[in-house]
């Protein structure tokens, strides 16, 4: 009777306190050799329940005997986790052990790992090691060979696995199609495509998986429609490949058009769409997706939580987005730095720090990304000596600093207007300064207005990387705001000549759950007239009723004031803005999406529009959130 209570409770359990509680309940019932029970435990805490691996290792510790089932449990947990390279220390203990004997499936889960990291002498060795205990041609080792061979980047090896199965059947066929788009031999996948002797629908998602990773959105979408059958993975695929690559209008309609089917999305369904609305800034919908989320009970899954942190991060709802964190019942160090990158975004930097030092008390290790969130939320809080604290506390986690790392600092730095010690900061780097990084630099003397040293940036600039528009026309805005106009013409003239051309900045508003785009010079729409109508107007009221004054030190060319006016006035975020006034409700926030750095004048406009207007606006820019209440701006003015 205990037995089978004890399986109903294991059948269950979804987080590990649950488990320690049925672990108790084990021990208290004498039930601690039955190898059934143990083996469910040690199932849960391995592969079921998130942050329980070292449970799971602990409980393996603690097993006298444990059976290849136990040991081939806890190599898979690890072969899965953020740590795959663990799982050889465990192989190796089993194979110092007279008993058990690894098997098939020990030899597929240890290959695994070591396609997970990477290792290809560990994956040869292993080999070898199949070859000694005669399991290399079992068919469930050999398609693992393939993909390791091929997560490793050796195709000619992992074809020569291939080959030498005798009769390999249609799940060692996808093994070697796979291998072919995992090479980026694209040829060779199609061909090996019409080689086999049959396609199953696992055979058409490979082909759409491989197409959608290699950027082929256009081979995608045949395949796609070519498709005899779909399944939830050939949607969940065409959704995230589509919104990864930025066609966020065809993600939605995608997930649409699935529910219209009457199929039910699943996890990796819901993660793409979340992704596609935190691109778009798409609230409305964001929130929709929550509420099915809750209705279907996917708030149980940790990714498709995190995927709904960061969409709310980034649809400008900070607050919502810790309410899912807060009500999260397990969370994994994705979460952590998922909601520390909100705080990041929106310039909330003390409480970014207090959820790191939370973070550091429940347990789980900040890793290289969870520093680059922390380092981001310091930069743009401008807390430099926390920053600088941080900076140096990588090393006593043992955590090897990165290009990301290095470029957090020297944009600390370079937004307080430390110019010198960012300069000086990538002198003393122990690793080359990528293009990246002085462009950081190069943004800081936009800024501030460092004509010189921006000058010696763009030199350096022109040698890692020279056909950079964005580059260009920084140089040429620093010259402009300087009142340099042979210096802005000879670098306009400059991109003319190499046929460089201006990245165009576009934005994006949510209205009615339809998400509208906004470009200065785009075709004449009835949207684009009513835009520019309305913004017509509210340039008037705000010059009456809020003495604005346009910024157009920064105008490009060396014209008249009243064209300077006309040419900031039709910045996209302005359009977007007016049109959000002319269809919104007084009381629905503005949420805008731009594709680069919000100007110093659209700034001062946004703050005169939420005071003279009560509205309130949230502006997404390239690199941070801007929320305009009553005349002011969270950013209190330093971004």
């Amino acid at each position: 009777m205990s037995e089978q209570l004890c399986l109903a409770l294991l059948r269950d359990c979804r987080t590990l306190n649950g488990l320690k509680q049925i672990h108790a309940f084990v021990s208290k019932t004498g039930l601690e050799r039955d190898p059934l029970i143990v083996g469910k435990l040690l199932l849960l805490s391995s592969v079921s329940i998130a942050n329980a691996l070292d449970y799971a290792r602990r409980l393996l510790l603690h097993i006298p005997s444990p059976d290849v089932f136990m040991y081939n449990t806890f190599i898979r947990g690890l072969s899965e986790s953020e740590t795959p390279h663990r799982s050889l220390l465990t192989y190796i203990d089993m194979c110092q052990r007279t008993t058990p004997t690894p098997d098939s499936f020990t030899f597929a889960f240890i290959l695994k790992a070591t396609a997970n990291y990477k290792s290809l002498t560990a994956g040869v060795q292993l080999h070898c090691q199949s070859l000694i205990h005669g399991l290399d041609t079992h068919l469930f080792v050999r398609t693992t060979l393939i993909s390791m061979y091929a997560e490793c980047g050796c195709i000619v090896s992992a074809r020569k696995a291939f080959d030498e199965l005798p009769q390999p059947n249609i799940v060692a066929w996808n093994a070697i199609f796979t291998a072919c788009f995992r090479c980026s031999d694209i040829k060779g996948a199609e061909i090996t495509f019409k080689q086999m002797p049959f396609q199953n629908l696992t055979s058409w998602n490979i082909m759409l998986a491989g197409y959608m990773k290699a950027g082929e959105l256009e081979l995608a979408r045949r395949t796609f429609a070519d498709m005899p059958v779909k399944d939830s993975v050939s949607w969940s695929t065409m959704i995230v490949g589509l919104a990864h690559n930025g066609c966020l209008d065809e993600a939605f309609g995608s997930f649409r058009e699935l529910q219209r089917l009457g199929m039910r999305p699943n996890e990796v369904s819901m993660t793409g769409v979340l992704s596609a609305c935190a691109q778009a800034g798409a609230f409305e919908f964001g929130k929709i997706l929550h509420g099915y989320i809750e209705k279907v009970g996917y708030n149980w899954i940790v990714s498709v939580s995190n995927a709904l942190i960061d969409t709310y991060g980034k649809c400008g709802n900070v607050n919502m987005a810790r309410l899912v964190f807060d009500r999260m019942f397990e969370k994994s160090i994705v979460s952590w730095t998922s909601m520390m990158a909100g705080f990041a975004m929106h310039g909330y930097g003390e409480e970014a720090i207090q959820l790191f030092h939370k973070m550091e008390e429940s347990g789980i290790k900040p890793d290289g990304i969870s520093f680059i969130s922390i380092l981001y939320a310091c930069s743009h809080a401008g807390l430099i000596e926390e920053g600088c604290r941080y900076f140096n506390k990588m090393e006593t986690y043992g955590i090897e600093r990165s290009i990301e790392h290095y470029g957090c600092m020297v944009d600390l730095y370079g937004r307080a207007g430390l110019l010198h010690e960012a300069t000086e900061f990538i002198l003393g780097m122990p690793i080359k300064p990528t293009a990246v990084i002085w462009r950081t630099l190069l943004g800081a003397c936009s800024i501030h207005g460092n004509v010189r040293l921006a000058e010696t940036v763009k030199e350096r600039l022109s040698e890692l990387d020279p056909d950079h528009s964005g580059d260009h026309v920084l140089l040429s805005n620093i010259y402009a705001v300087a009142g340099k106009w042979k210096d802005v013409i000879t670098v306009r003239r400059s991109m003319a000549d190499c046929k460089i051309k201006k990245t165009p900045g576009w934005s994006m508003i949510e209205v009615d759950k339809v998400m509208y785009s906004f470009m200065v010079g785009e075709g004449l729409s009835g949207v684009t007239e009513e835009a520019y109508e309305k913004v017509g107007e509210i340039m008037l009221r705000l010059k009456v009723e809020g003495g604005y004054i346009p910024e157009v030190g920064g105008v490009l060319h060396d014209i008249e004031d009243e064209e300077k006016e006309d040419a900031v006035s039709r910045h996209s975020e302005k359009l977007a803005v007016a049109f959000g006034i002319s269809r919104l409700c007084q009381e629905n926030v503005i949420r805008i999406v731009k594709n680069l750095r919000v100007c110093k004048d659209c700034h001062i406009v946004m703050k005169l529009i939420s005071k003279v207007y009560r509205r309130e606006i949230v502006v997404r820019d390239r690199s941070r959130f801007h929320s305009f209440r009553d005349g002011t701006c969270s950013c209190r003015d330093y971004w």
